[in-house]
Protein backbone atom coordinates (compact mmCIF):
# COMPACT_ATOMS: atom_id res chain seq x y z
CA UNK A 1 0.00 0.00 0.00
CA UNK A 2 2.95 1.89 -0.60
CA UNK A 3 2.00 3.85 -3.49
CA UNK A 4 -1.24 5.16 -1.56
CA UNK A 5 1.01 6.78 1.20
CA UNK A 6 1.08 10.25 -0.44
CA UNK A 7 -2.20 12.71 -0.57
CA UNK A 8 -4.16 13.28 -3.91
CA UNK A 9 -2.10 14.55 -6.36
CA UNK A 10 -4.26 17.61 -7.12
CA UNK A 11 -6.17 19.22 -4.20
CA UNK A 12 -9.65 21.05 -4.77
CA UNK A 13 -8.86 24.89 -6.23
CA UNK A 14 -9.58 27.35 -3.35
CA UNK A 15 -13.15 28.81 -3.96
CA UNK A 16 -14.22 32.09 -3.98
CA UNK A 17 -14.88 32.50 0.02
CA UNK A 18 -11.01 31.21 0.48
CA UNK A 19 -9.88 33.90 -1.52
CA UNK A 20 -11.69 36.45 -0.57
CA UNK A 21 -10.55 35.12 3.14
CA UNK A 22 -7.18 35.35 1.91
CA UNK A 23 -7.31 38.65 0.60
CA UNK A 24 -8.95 40.17 3.23
CA UNK A 25 -6.64 38.56 5.81
CA UNK A 26 -3.19 39.91 4.10
CA UNK A 27 -4.31 43.24 3.49
CA UNK A 28 -4.56 43.72 7.42
CA UNK A 29 -1.90 41.91 8.00
CA UNK A 30 0.74 43.96 5.79
CA UNK A 31 0.51 47.13 7.69
CA UNK A 32 0.95 45.55 10.87
CA UNK A 33 3.83 44.01 9.78
CA UNK A 34 5.33 46.38 7.73
CA UNK A 35 4.71 48.95 11.29
CA UNK A 36 6.61 46.99 13.14
CA UNK A 37 10.03 48.14 11.30
CA UNK A 38 8.96 51.23 9.57
CA UNK A 39 9.99 52.84 12.29
CA UNK A 40 13.18 51.90 12.53
CA UNK A 41 14.96 54.29 9.87
CA UNK A 42 13.20 57.38 11.68
CA UNK A 43 14.64 57.06 15.04
CA UNK A 44 17.11 59.81 14.88
CA UNK A 45 14.38 62.04 13.10
CA UNK A 46 11.60 61.71 15.92
CA UNK A 47 14.68 61.93 18.41
CA UNK A 48 15.30 65.65 16.63
CA UNK A 49 11.57 66.48 16.15
CA UNK A 50 11.07 65.98 19.85
CA UNK A 51 14.13 67.18 21.79
CA UNK A 52 14.89 64.11 23.34
CA UNK A 53 17.41 61.16 23.87
CA UNK A 54 17.59 57.95 21.75
CA UNK A 55 16.83 56.24 24.78
CA UNK A 56 13.40 58.16 25.18
CA UNK A 57 12.76 57.30 21.23
CA UNK A 58 13.81 53.64 21.85
CA UNK A 59 10.54 53.33 23.38
CA UNK A 60 8.68 53.94 20.56
CA UNK A 61 9.25 50.69 19.11
CA UNK A 62 9.52 49.14 22.36
CA UNK A 63 6.19 50.28 23.45
CA UNK A 64 4.68 48.77 20.38
CA UNK A 65 6.66 45.39 20.98
CA UNK A 66 5.32 44.95 24.21
CA UNK A 67 1.71 45.69 23.86
CA UNK A 68 1.71 43.00 20.82
CA UNK A 69 2.78 40.58 23.01
CA UNK A 70 0.87 41.11 25.81
CA UNK A 71 -2.51 40.80 23.52
CA UNK A 72 -1.33 37.66 21.40
CA UNK A 73 -2.57 35.12 24.43
CA UNK A 74 -6.29 36.91 23.82
CA UNK A 75 -7.16 36.10 20.65
CA UNK A 76 -7.84 32.48 21.29
CA UNK A 77 -10.09 32.69 23.84
CA UNK A 78 -11.46 36.30 22.41
CA UNK A 79 -12.36 34.13 18.90
CA UNK A 80 -14.35 31.34 20.80
CA UNK A 81 -16.58 33.80 22.92
CA UNK A 82 -16.78 36.83 20.25
CA UNK A 83 -16.28 35.11 17.23
CA UNK A 84 -13.11 35.57 14.26
CA UNK A 85 -14.98 37.90 12.72
CA UNK A 86 -15.94 40.19 15.47
CA UNK A 87 -12.30 40.23 17.26
CA UNK A 88 -10.61 40.90 13.38
CA UNK A 89 -12.89 44.35 13.02
CA UNK A 90 -12.30 45.05 16.26
CA UNK A 91 -8.60 44.61 16.14
CA UNK A 92 -7.94 46.05 12.36
CA UNK A 93 -10.16 49.21 14.33
CA UNK A 94 -7.54 49.47 16.87
CA UNK A 95 -4.84 49.62 15.10
CA UNK A 96 -5.95 52.23 12.46
CA UNK A 97 -6.82 54.69 14.86
CA UNK A 98 -3.71 54.09 16.91
CA UNK A 99 -2.29 54.82 13.46
CA UNK A 100 -4.16 58.16 13.22
CA UNK A 101 -3.57 59.63 16.69
CA UNK A 102 0.49 57.95 16.34
CA UNK A 103 0.47 60.86 13.19
CA UNK A 104 -1.30 63.48 15.11
CA UNK A 105 1.46 62.71 18.24
CA UNK A 106 2.09 66.25 19.71
CA UNK A 107 5.11 65.08 22.03
CA UNK A 108 7.53 61.52 22.79
CA UNK A 109 4.94 60.30 25.59
CA UNK A 110 2.02 60.93 23.16
CA UNK A 111 3.90 59.23 20.22
CA UNK A 112 4.75 56.34 22.89
CA UNK A 113 1.07 55.73 24.41
CA UNK A 114 -0.46 55.79 21.40
CA UNK A 115 2.45 53.24 19.71
CA UNK A 116 0.80 50.66 22.87
CA UNK A 117 -2.77 51.09 21.13
CA UNK A 118 -1.25 50.40 17.66
CA UNK A 119 0.43 47.38 19.21
CA UNK A 120 -2.45 46.01 20.99
CA UNK A 121 -4.78 45.69 17.85
CA UNK A 122 -1.75 44.62 16.00
CA UNK A 123 -1.16 41.67 18.10
CA UNK A 124 -4.57 40.47 17.34
CA UNK A 125 -4.67 41.07 13.73
CA UNK A 126 -2.13 38.18 12.72
CA UNK A 127 -2.92 35.03 15.20
CA UNK A 128 -7.20 35.96 14.23
CA UNK A 129 -6.41 36.19 10.59
CA UNK A 130 -4.55 32.91 10.32
CA UNK A 131 -7.36 31.21 12.12
CA UNK A 132 -9.79 32.63 10.01
CA UNK A 133 -7.49 31.47 6.85
CA UNK A 134 -6.89 27.79 8.39
CA UNK A 135 -10.94 27.46 9.27
CA UNK A 136 -11.99 28.73 5.53
CA UNK A 137 -9.08 26.42 3.61
CA UNK A 138 -9.39 23.19 5.50
CA UNK A 139 -6.07 20.96 6.00
CA UNK A 140 -5.82 19.60 2.08
CA UNK A 141 -5.50 23.25 0.82
CA UNK A 142 -3.63 24.86 3.59
CA UNK A 143 -0.20 24.98 1.69
CA UNK A 144 -1.31 27.34 -0.81
CA UNK A 145 -3.38 29.56 1.43
CA UNK A 146 -0.17 29.81 3.95
CA UNK A 147 2.02 30.40 0.49
CA UNK A 148 0.14 33.64 0.36
CA UNK A 149 -0.90 35.14 4.25
CA UNK A 150 2.69 34.40 4.91
CA UNK A 151 3.91 36.95 2.03
CA UNK A 152 3.32 39.83 4.98
CA UNK A 153 4.99 37.91 7.28
CA UNK A 154 8.40 37.64 4.89
CA UNK A 155 8.23 40.92 3.26
CA UNK A 156 7.43 43.26 5.48
CA UNK A 157 10.54 43.61 7.57
CA UNK A 158 12.44 43.53 4.21
CA UNK A 159 10.06 46.52 2.92
CA UNK A 160 9.83 48.47 5.91
CA UNK A 161 13.11 50.18 5.96
CA UNK A 162 12.26 50.90 2.35
CA UNK A 163 9.12 52.78 2.68
CA UNK A 164 10.29 53.98 5.69
CA UNK A 165 12.91 55.86 4.06
CA UNK A 166 11.09 57.04 1.14
CA UNK A 167 8.31 58.42 3.59
CA UNK A 168 11.11 60.10 5.66
CA UNK A 169 12.85 61.76 3.34
CA UNK A 170 10.53 62.70 0.72
CA UNK A 171 7.32 63.72 3.00
CA UNK A 172 7.71 63.97 6.88
CA UNK A 173 8.03 61.36 10.05
CA UNK A 174 3.75 61.15 10.45
CA UNK A 175 3.13 59.73 7.38
CA UNK A 176 5.03 56.24 8.23
CA UNK A 177 1.67 55.96 10.90
CA UNK A 178 -0.86 57.66 8.39
CA UNK A 179 -0.06 56.05 5.06
CA UNK A 180 -1.97 52.65 7.34
CA UNK A 181 -5.34 54.61 7.54
CA UNK A 182 -6.40 54.50 4.22
CA UNK A 183 -5.14 50.54 4.04
CA UNK A 184 -7.25 50.08 7.58
CA UNK A 185 -9.74 51.47 6.60
CA UNK A 186 -10.18 49.56 3.41
CA UNK A 187 -9.77 46.53 4.91
CA UNK A 188 -12.71 47.53 7.27
CA UNK A 189 -14.91 47.94 4.65
CA UNK A 190 -14.63 45.18 2.66
CA UNK A 191 -14.04 42.65 6.27
CA UNK A 192 -17.47 44.00 7.57
CA UNK A 193 -19.20 43.27 3.78
CA UNK A 194 -17.23 39.71 2.61
CA UNK A 195 -16.43 37.74 6.37
CA UNK A 196 -19.45 35.72 7.15
CA UNK A 197 -20.81 36.67 10.74
CA UNK A 198 -19.63 33.81 12.56
CA UNK A 199 -20.74 33.44 16.31
CA UNK A 200 -19.08 32.35 19.46
CA UNK A 201 -19.78 30.70 21.98
CA UNK A 202 -20.83 33.74 23.78
CA UNK A 203 -20.19 31.92 27.06
CA UNK A 204 -16.27 31.04 26.63
CA UNK A 205 -15.04 31.78 30.32
CA UNK A 206 -11.76 33.93 30.50
CA UNK A 207 -8.70 32.36 32.18
CA UNK A 208 -7.91 34.69 34.10
CA UNK A 209 -5.10 33.20 36.34
CA UNK A 210 -3.73 32.07 33.52
CA UNK A 211 -4.13 35.48 31.77
CA UNK A 212 -2.53 37.21 35.03
CA UNK A 213 0.46 34.84 34.57
CA UNK A 214 0.87 34.65 30.74
CA UNK A 215 0.74 38.10 29.31
CA UNK A 216 3.03 39.57 32.09
CA UNK A 217 5.43 36.73 31.53
CA UNK A 218 5.73 37.08 27.82
CA UNK A 219 5.96 40.91 28.35
CA UNK A 220 8.44 40.50 31.50
CA UNK A 221 10.58 38.53 29.15
CA UNK A 222 10.16 40.29 25.71
CA UNK A 223 11.27 43.50 28.12
CA UNK A 224 14.03 42.22 29.53
CA UNK A 225 16.06 40.53 26.89
CA UNK A 226 15.47 44.04 24.60
CA UNK A 227 17.08 45.92 27.27
CA UNK A 228 20.08 43.34 26.46
CA UNK A 229 19.40 44.47 23.08
CA UNK A 230 19.58 47.66 23.46
CA UNK A 231 22.25 47.00 25.57
CA UNK A 232 21.06 48.67 28.83
CA UNK A 233 23.57 49.14 31.82
CA UNK A 234 20.57 48.10 33.70
CA UNK A 235 21.35 44.67 35.10
CA UNK A 236 17.98 45.23 37.25
CA UNK A 237 16.35 45.54 33.64
CA UNK A 238 17.78 42.68 32.20
CA UNK A 239 17.89 39.93 34.97
CA UNK A 240 14.85 41.11 36.39
CA UNK A 241 13.03 41.21 33.69
CA UNK A 242 13.96 37.81 32.11
CA UNK A 243 13.60 35.92 35.84
CA UNK A 244 10.24 37.45 36.27
CA UNK A 245 9.24 36.41 32.74
CA UNK A 246 10.71 32.68 32.73
CA UNK A 247 9.19 32.49 36.23
CA UNK A 248 5.50 33.66 35.25
CA UNK A 249 6.00 31.62 31.84
CA UNK A 250 6.51 28.47 33.76
CA UNK A 251 3.96 28.85 36.68
CA UNK A 252 1.74 29.50 33.66
CA UNK A 253 2.68 25.93 32.07
CA UNK A 254 2.18 24.44 34.96
CA UNK A 255 -1.89 25.77 35.61
CA UNK A 256 -2.49 25.21 31.66
CA UNK A 257 -1.69 21.49 31.99
CA UNK A 258 -4.26 21.28 35.09
CA UNK A 259 -6.92 23.51 33.27
CA UNK A 260 -9.81 22.02 31.13
CA UNK A 261 -9.67 25.39 29.07
CA UNK A 262 -7.02 27.32 29.69
CA UNK A 263 -6.13 30.39 27.65
CA UNK A 264 -3.36 28.69 25.60
CA UNK A 265 -4.22 25.22 25.19
CA UNK A 266 -0.28 23.81 25.64
CA UNK A 267 -1.78 20.02 25.62
CA UNK A 268 -1.86 20.18 21.69
CA UNK A 269 2.45 20.03 21.67
CA UNK A 270 1.16 16.08 22.03
CA UNK A 271 0.20 16.30 18.37
CA UNK A 272 3.86 15.08 16.79
CA UNK A 273 2.56 17.47 13.95
CA UNK A 274 1.95 20.57 15.77
CA UNK A 275 4.72 20.08 17.97
CA UNK A 276 7.65 19.67 15.25
CA UNK A 277 5.91 22.07 13.80
CA UNK A 278 6.14 24.78 15.80
CA UNK A 279 9.83 24.42 16.93
CA UNK A 280 10.51 24.75 13.19
CA UNK A 281 8.72 28.17 13.04
CA UNK A 282 10.14 29.47 16.66
CA UNK A 283 13.47 28.57 15.33
CA UNK A 284 12.99 30.18 11.77
CA UNK A 285 11.40 32.96 12.89
CA UNK A 286 13.95 33.65 15.17
CA UNK A 287 16.80 33.27 12.34
CA UNK A 288 14.72 35.96 10.03
CA UNK A 289 13.71 38.63 13.11
CA UNK A 290 17.59 38.46 14.42
CA UNK A 291 18.57 38.28 10.99
CA UNK A 292 16.31 41.55 10.12
CA UNK A 293 18.51 43.34 12.70
CA UNK A 294 21.49 41.87 11.63
CA UNK A 295 22.03 42.27 7.49
CA UNK A 296 20.71 46.26 7.78
CA UNK A 297 23.34 47.11 10.19
CA UNK A 298 25.89 45.73 8.68
CA UNK A 299 25.65 47.54 5.51
CA UNK A 300 24.72 50.96 7.34
CA UNK A 301 27.61 49.97 10.25
CA UNK A 302 30.19 48.24 7.74
CA UNK A 303 29.70 49.16 4.46
CA UNK A 304 28.62 52.97 4.90
CA UNK A 305 25.41 52.31 3.14
CA UNK A 306 22.46 55.42 3.45
CA UNK A 307 19.15 54.19 4.71
CA UNK A 308 17.21 53.86 1.83
CA UNK A 309 19.95 52.09 -0.21
CA UNK A 310 20.21 49.73 2.18
CA UNK A 311 16.68 48.77 2.20
CA UNK A 312 17.34 48.50 -1.71
CA UNK A 313 20.46 46.51 -1.30
CA UNK A 314 18.04 44.09 1.22
CA UNK A 315 15.59 43.26 -1.68
CA UNK A 316 17.04 40.02 -3.34
CA UNK A 317 15.98 38.62 0.02
CA UNK A 318 12.12 39.46 -0.34
CA UNK A 319 12.59 38.55 -4.15
CA UNK A 320 13.88 34.95 -3.37
CA UNK A 321 10.84 34.84 -0.39
CA UNK A 322 8.50 35.60 -2.59
CA UNK A 323 9.59 33.45 -5.55
CA UNK A 324 9.89 30.29 -3.02
CA UNK A 325 6.21 30.75 -1.64
CA UNK A 326 4.85 31.32 -5.23
CA UNK A 327 6.01 27.99 -6.50
CA UNK A 328 5.79 25.86 -3.01
CA UNK A 329 2.40 26.30 -1.90
CA UNK A 330 1.04 23.58 -4.64
CA UNK A 331 3.90 21.00 -3.59
CA UNK A 332 3.29 21.43 -0.08
CA UNK A 333 -0.59 20.24 -0.83
CA UNK A 334 0.53 17.20 -2.72
CA UNK A 335 2.30 16.15 0.61
CA UNK A 336 5.98 17.46 0.01
CA UNK A 337 5.74 19.48 3.11
CA UNK A 338 8.67 18.09 4.71
CA UNK A 339 10.76 17.79 2.36
CA UNK A 340 10.26 21.68 0.91
CA UNK A 341 11.10 22.57 4.96
CA UNK A 342 14.04 20.74 4.83
CA UNK A 343 15.22 22.34 1.90
CA UNK A 344 14.46 25.89 3.04
CA UNK A 345 16.62 25.63 6.15
CA UNK A 346 19.66 24.20 4.14
CA UNK A 347 18.84 27.33 2.07
CA UNK A 348 18.85 29.18 4.80
CA UNK A 349 21.68 27.89 6.49
CA UNK A 350 23.91 28.33 2.88
CA UNK A 351 22.29 32.25 2.66
CA UNK A 352 24.21 32.98 6.06
CA UNK A 353 27.47 30.93 5.72
CA UNK A 354 27.88 33.16 2.83
CA UNK A 355 27.31 36.13 5.27
CA UNK A 356 30.05 35.04 7.76
CA UNK A 357 32.49 36.01 4.95
CA UNK A 358 31.83 39.98 5.25
CA UNK A 359 35.03 40.29 6.92
CA UNK A 360 36.88 39.91 3.86
CA UNK A 361 34.37 43.20 2.08
CA UNK A 362 33.15 40.74 -0.59
CA UNK A 363 30.94 42.28 -3.48
CA UNK A 364 27.72 43.26 -3.75
CA UNK A 365 27.06 40.36 -6.23
CA UNK A 366 27.74 37.66 -3.68
CA UNK A 367 26.33 39.28 -1.10
CA UNK A 368 22.80 39.70 -2.89
CA UNK A 369 23.04 35.99 -4.13
CA UNK A 370 23.45 35.03 0.05
CA UNK A 371 20.07 37.13 0.35
CA UNK A 372 18.58 35.01 -2.24
CA UNK A 373 19.52 31.81 -1.15
CA UNK A 374 17.93 33.58 2.23
CA UNK A 375 14.62 34.58 1.23
CA UNK A 376 14.19 31.00 -0.67
CA UNK A 377 14.99 29.49 2.55
CA UNK A 378 12.50 31.44 4.32
CA UNK A 379 10.09 31.58 1.68
CA UNK A 380 9.86 27.29 1.84
CA UNK A 381 9.41 26.88 5.74
CA UNK A 382 6.34 29.08 6.62
CA UNK A 383 3.58 27.47 4.86
CA UNK A 384 4.85 24.04 5.03
CA UNK A 385 5.11 24.30 9.01
CA UNK A 386 1.75 26.11 8.84
CA UNK A 387 0.12 23.19 7.18
CA UNK A 388 1.36 20.92 9.41
CA UNK A 389 0.05 22.15 12.72
CA UNK A 390 -3.00 22.50 11.46
CA UNK A 391 -3.41 19.35 9.99
CA UNK A 392 -3.03 17.81 13.12
CA UNK A 393 -5.92 19.46 14.89
CA UNK A 394 -9.80 19.47 15.08
CA UNK A 395 -11.39 22.83 13.22
CA UNK A 396 -12.48 23.67 16.56
CA UNK A 397 -8.72 23.99 17.88
CA UNK A 398 -7.56 26.05 15.35
CA UNK A 399 -7.99 29.28 17.07
CA UNK A 400 -6.37 28.31 20.22
CA UNK A 401 -3.67 26.65 18.08
CA UNK A 402 -3.09 29.96 16.14
CA UNK A 403 -2.61 32.05 19.51
CA UNK A 404 -0.06 29.18 20.29
CA UNK A 405 2.29 29.49 16.78
CA UNK A 406 2.26 33.32 17.09
CA UNK A 407 3.46 33.24 21.07
CA UNK A 408 6.23 30.95 20.00
CA UNK A 409 7.03 32.99 16.48
CA UNK A 410 6.96 36.35 18.53
CA UNK A 411 9.36 34.83 21.34
CA UNK A 412 11.53 32.98 19.33
CA UNK A 413 12.14 36.55 17.64
CA UNK A 414 13.03 38.63 20.65
CA UNK A 415 14.79 36.38 22.08
CA UNK A 416 17.07 35.97 18.76
CA UNK A 417 17.48 39.59 18.21
CA UNK A 418 18.75 40.05 21.94
CA UNK A 419 21.38 37.12 21.56
CA UNK A 420 22.42 38.25 18.59
CA UNK A 421 22.85 42.21 19.52
CA UNK A 422 24.87 41.16 22.53
CA UNK A 423 27.32 38.84 20.07
CA UNK A 424 27.73 41.86 17.99
CA UNK A 425 28.55 44.17 20.30
CA UNK A 426 31.00 41.83 22.24
CA UNK A 427 33.10 41.32 18.84
CA UNK A 428 32.91 45.28 18.07
CA UNK A 429 34.17 45.53 21.39
CA UNK A 430 37.02 43.07 20.70
CA UNK A 431 37.60 44.32 17.46
CA UNK A 432 38.22 47.44 15.30
CA UNK A 433 37.10 46.24 12.23
CA UNK A 434 33.04 46.24 12.10
CA UNK A 435 33.40 43.15 9.40
CA UNK A 436 34.87 41.17 11.31
CA UNK A 437 32.70 41.21 14.05
CA UNK A 438 30.03 41.16 11.81
CA UNK A 439 31.05 37.79 10.36
CA UNK A 440 31.45 36.28 13.44
CA UNK A 441 28.48 37.18 14.47
CA UNK A 442 26.89 35.77 11.22
CA UNK A 443 27.65 32.86 12.68
CA UNK A 444 24.92 32.44 15.19
CA UNK A 445 21.96 32.71 12.53
CA UNK A 446 23.78 29.94 10.69
CA UNK A 447 23.83 27.72 13.77
CA UNK A 448 20.08 28.39 14.68
CA UNK A 449 18.88 27.68 11.31
CA UNK A 450 21.03 24.33 11.18
CA UNK A 451 18.79 23.44 15.11
CA UNK A 452 15.80 24.16 12.77
CA UNK A 453 16.91 21.07 10.23
CA UNK A 454 16.51 18.92 13.62
CA UNK A 455 12.61 19.04 14.15
CA UNK A 456 11.98 19.65 10.37
CA UNK A 457 13.30 16.38 9.95
CA UNK A 458 10.95 14.56 12.13
CA UNK A 459 7.96 16.18 10.67
CA UNK A 460 5.54 13.60 9.82
CA UNK A 461 4.40 12.73 6.63
CA UNK A 462 1.23 13.44 5.45
CA UNK A 463 -1.58 10.69 5.61
CA UNK A 464 -3.33 8.99 3.03
CA UNK A 465 -7.25 9.33 2.12
CA UNK A 466 -7.38 5.78 3.50
CA UNK A 467 -6.00 6.44 6.78
CA UNK A 468 -7.01 9.87 7.32
CA UNK A 469 -9.52 10.46 10.66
Amino acid sequence: MSQTAAPPAAPAPLDRTARTVIAVVVLGMITTVLDATIVSVATDRLAAEFAVPLTTVQWVMTGYLLAFTATIPLSGWAMDRYGARRVWLTAVGVFTAGSLLCGLAWSAPSLIGFRVLQGAGAGLVSPVGMAMVARAVGPQRMGRAMAVVGIPMMLGPILGPVIGGVLVDSVDWRWIFLVNIPVGLTCLAWSARALADERGAGRERLDVLGLALLSPGLVALAYGVTSVAAHSDSTTAVAGGIGLGVLLLATFVAHALRTPRPLVELRHFAHRGFATATAVQFLAVGVLTGAGFLLPLYHLVARGETELTTGLLLVPQGVGAALAMALTGRLVDRGRGRTVVVAGVVLLAVGFLGYTAVGSAPGQLYLGIALFAIGLGAGCIFAPTSAAAYAALDRTAIARATTTMSIAQRTGGVVATAVFATVLQHHLDATRLPGDAFGATFWWPLGLALAAAVPALLLPRPASPEGAH
